[in-house]
């Protein structure tokens, strides 16, 4: 009985060694969806980018974010265009410092594999290809191509890279919650100051998380033995 007890317990270390649980299957359907729902999206602007479907319901809501553009919400807005900009990629770099130097090499090739997957390859070229004019009178500089967001896609990837490497999953929860709130607010941050329209952050958003997700998923066993 008591060989059965401790038959987990490694004889140097006198304790047990905590283990890491894959991700569920959940996992890997809400991120091909949410891949899906930016897809959807781009083929949308992509046959009108100046008048896709839900033109309607991008200006209404630039509307609602006419202003007055100053006060706390100027202040929040800039810190969220500068997070998402400069350090958005300081973030991420010493993310991979921080795994290097623990050794975690699957974790690196995780974090590598989703950052230019998304980044690079899935909002860049969708940038090129849908080629949509952002709002008139943006409030910050930007770069070309209004879909999609650039920014709402790092933080939604960002939210589920750290999760995925860095969060205990009994903390996985609240975690998600904090994360959810933190890129809302980075999707009204980039229509606040006139720089997306709703439909191009809600991709971004979507793009960034199923990026995320997906390599999430292709890494789970190797990210699992690292705990």
């Amino acid at each position: 009985m008591s060989r059965t007890l401790d038959s987990s317990i490694t004889p140097a270390a006198g304790r047990r060694r905590p283990t890491t649980v894959p991700p569920r299957i959940g996992v890997l359907r809400l991120g091909v969806f949410f891949l899906l729902v930016t897809a959807l999206l781009g083929v949308s602007v992509h046959a009108d980018p100046q008048r896709p479907p839900f033109q309607g319901l991008d200006e209404r809501w630039l509307s609602w974010m006419g202003g007055p553009h100053g006060g706390l919400y100027g202040v929040v807005a800039a810190a969220l265009n500068w997070f998402g900009g400069p350090l958005g990629v300081v973030v991420p770099l010493a993310l991979l410092v921080f795994l290097m130097a623990r050794k975690r090499w699957g974790s690196v090739f995780y974090l590598l594999t989703t950052y230019v997957g998304g980044s690079m390859l899935v909002v860049q070229v969708l940038k090129f290809l849908v080629d949509r004019p952002r709002p008139e009178n943006p409030m910050v500089r930007v770069d070309h191509g209004s879909f999609p967001s650039g920014h709402a896609a790092g933080a939604a990837m960002l939210v589920v890279m750290v999760g995925a490497l860095l969060v205990p999953a009994a903390r996985r929860r609240a975690w998600w919650l904090g994360g959810t709130l933190f890129t809302l607010a980075m999707v009204w941050s980039r229509t606040w100051l006139h720089a997306h329209w709703l439909s191009d952050t809600v991709a971004g958003a979507a793009a960034g998380a199923g990026t995320a997700m997906l390599t999430w998923w292709i890494f789970r066993h190797r990210l699992a033995r690292e705990g």
